[in-house]
């Protein structure tokens, strides 16, 4: 499929036609990954991979920042 780049501010883009977007799943504002290898330009769906709280502290070694809490007294109709 033949594209051309267009000026759009300061840079040039892209059109990509809603056919190739429909079947990526891809929205306006949606997160995409831009690589060049060797002459070529290629453009993927980002693809988030969900990570587990227990994941993300795993390399984690510095401080436990956890304190006691106090909740104070009621202000209102709190119940506790």
């Amino acid at each position: 499929m033949e594209a051309r780049l267009q000026k759009w501010g300061n840079s040039d883009g892209i059109r990509i036609p809603s056919s190739i977007l429909k079947s990526l799943n891809l929205k306006t504002n949606d997160a995409i990954n831009l690589e060049q290898i060797e002459d070529k330009i290629v453009i993927s769906k980002q693809v988030k991979s969900k990570i587990s709280l227990a994941e993300k502290f795993k390399e984690y070694h510095g401080e436990n920042l956890a304190k006691d809490f106090s909740w104070d007294d009621a202000q209102g109709r709190e119940i506790w």
